[in-house]
């Protein structure tokens, strides 16, 4: 890879062995990977801290310049997706396939890619992470001009339609 890509990964308990072999597939890919917890296994974990730190992290390095997106696993991916998308700058798209994660990034250059953990077995949730990194956002000023309004009412909570 030209620029190393910083992969901020988190889960909680549901999504640990997906987790595990994430960070291990991915670093053997080239990837720097940053794993945002939980170290150990604990089935009453909550998962919120773990993906809102993941999430901040992308957009921190990314405000730096550095290229970096997310990955928040969890049993399903959708309270994990809610929670990273709880920060400022932060595009969290759950995918449940290839076609989901492609598009997330095409269309909506999301940072953070949400899966569900008891969803997927270990090679379709890898493959789904993977499309996720190497797909680059279009650039497309339809996309582009939505994604703006996104942003803007992010930041005014003012609608622009």
């Amino acid at each position: 890879m030209e620029d190393i890509m910083e992969v901020h990964i988190a889960t909680d308990h549901a999504g640990m062995e997906l987790s595990a072999h994430l960070v291990s597939h991915l670093r053997g890919l080239g990837y720097q990977l940053i794993d945002h917890g939980p170290q150990e296994y604990d089935a009453a974990d909550d998962y919120p801290a773990f993906c809102i730190r993941a999430a901040q992290a992308v957009v921190a390095a990314r405000a730096a310049g550095k290229n970096a997106l997310g990955i928040v696993l969890g049993g399903s991916g959708n309270g994990e997706q809610i929670a990273a998308n709880k920060v400022s700058g932060t595009r969290a798209a759950l995918a449940w396939n290839l076609d989901t994660a492609v598009l997330a990034r095409e269309h909506n250059d999301a940072n953070v890619v949400a899966l569900g953990g008891r969803q997927h077995s270990l090679e379709e949730a890898t493959s789904i992470v993977e499309a996720f990194l190497k797909t680059g956002f279009s650039g497309d000023e339809r996309h582009a001009r939505r994604i703006s309004k996104i942003a803007h009412y992010e930041l005014t909570r003012e609608i622009l339609d």
